[in-house]
């Protein structure tokens, strides 16, 4: 078989564009994106979804590859899979600060452990959320969905379609609202509980000065705290498809308003 070089050229060049897309979002999407995975298999996951994926992309613009245009191309592409992946991150830390905000409540502030996800320390109840998530997401298929997702952002963002909308980014800005705000409802049961407890603590010291405080309060208000914790895992599943829910359709409308 005879090829011309020109083709062979074309083809690397159409098909290294989908590939900086597809890497990018895998160093920063979650579960594939930590340092429990090494960048070697990182590669070798993009490398194998963008050979897969490549005869289903549409047709791709024929570009010198050492011209200016093409690392603008390059830049984009990076930029597209970042943004993606780091929508799903969003989600995962609406988690992380509804632990953050139940513990600094229950005393546990000050009990860290390393995340070993993210190479940085969190509240225990964080890591506890960060691992209940982590499996729910990996046993609903989530990781599945993410990919379809960002298959399908190749045809509503395709390569060299043009430039990022406006309304594009500020959807992505308003992201971090929503991860703030849902972090809140999310935690806000649990602070409101543990709150009347202390409200209780406060009204029995006035009461009785000579009740010492801090040693009872603190190891009741921690018992409490894991007991409300227990509670409120009935109604998690709810509100983790709900959110789940809203951040694919996020997604979307990010892929579509660009």
């Amino acid at each position: 078989m005879i090829f011309d070089p020109a083709d062979l050229i074309s083809w690397l060049v159409q098909f290294i564009l989908p590939f900086f897309r597809i890497a990018a979002f895998l160093m920063v999407v979650p579960v594939f994106g930590n340092q429990l995975v090494a960048v070697r298999v990182r590669l070798l996951l993009a490398l194998s979804a963008a050979v897969l994926i490549f005869p289903l992309l549409p047709t791709l613009p024929v570009i010198d590859p050492l011209s200016l245009a093409m690392l603008f191309l390059i830049v984009e592409q990076l930029v597209i899979g970042a943004v993606l992946g780091f929508l799903v991150q969003l989600f995962f830390h609406i988690f992380v600060l509804a632990g953050q905000m139940i513990a600094m409540q229950m005393g546990l502030g000050f009990a860290s452990m390393v995340d070993p996800t993210n190479g940085v320390s969190v509240a225990v109840v964080s890591q506890f959320y960060v691992l209940l998530v982590t499996l729910l997401f990996l046993s609903f298929n989530g990781h599945l969905v993410v990919f379809e997702v960002m298959i399908e952002g190749f045809t509503l963002l395709p390569i060299g379609g043009g430039s990022v909308h406006q309304s594009a980014i500020y959807t992505l800005a308003a992201a971090g609202g929503w991860m703030f705000s849902s972090a809140l409802l999310l935690a806000l049961p649990a602070v409101t509980a543990i709150l009347i407890v202390n409200f209780a603590f406060g009204v029995m010291t006035r009461a009785a000065p000579q009740l010492n405080i801090f040693s009872l309060g603190f190891p009741f208000t921690l018992l409490f705290g894991i007991f409300i914790l227990w509670v409120a895992l009935a109604g998690f599943l709810p509100q983790y498809q709900q959110l789940s829910k809203e951040v694919f359709i996020l997604l979307n409308e990010l892929l579509r308003m660009a």
